[in-house]
């Protein structure tokens, strides 16, 4: 379990980076788009933190779990909230796996995947879109962002 403790110590140095960044971030930028059909800014960061714990939520059941309804919010403080809610939930979850969940295989999108390796794909799902949040909050002009991963 060695190795859940490290994948878990890992993806929480982003997901608080992720954290550091709202902190950054002006509410008015929530609905920015960089382009028409992209996500908001507030859209991509529940996309975040609702693919982790689909993903979590897949490997401890051992079958694909569709996400959580999204969660609504009106304000910078609202998702913030949500931000950390779902990352206390998904790291419970994370913490409860075994190692049988870890190792068994999980039919995601026509493969067939260790419970583990699906874990290092959302991790790697999640650095992905937290690159682009960092450059939507560099073209709303934020300043002094985070470093990608948090160092606390």
């Amino acid at each position: 379990m060695e190795n859940l403790n490290g994948f878990i110590g890992s993806w929480m140095s982003h997901r608080k980076a992720l954290m550091e960044l709202l902190d950054v971030v002006d509410s008015e930028h929530l609905n920015y788009k960089p382009w028409e059909d992209a996500m908001s800014f507030s859209e991509l960061v529940i996309h975040i933190t609702s693919s982790m714990d689909m993903f979590a939520q897949t490997v401890k059941s051992g079958e694909f779990t569709p996400p959580k309804e999204l969660k609504s919010f009106a304000t910078l403080d609202d998702l913030k909230l949500i931000v950390q809610s779902e990352t206390e939930e998904t790291t419970t979850i994370l913490q409860s796996l075994n190692s049988e969940q870890l190792s068994q295989l999980i039919e995601f999108y026509g493969m067939n995947l260790p419970g583990m390796t699906l874990l290092e794909n959302a991790k790697d799902h999640e650095i992905h879109h937290k690159g682009q949040i960092f450059t939507y909050a560099r073209m709303t002009g934020a300043q002094n962002l985070p470093f990608f991963i948090s160092r606390s």
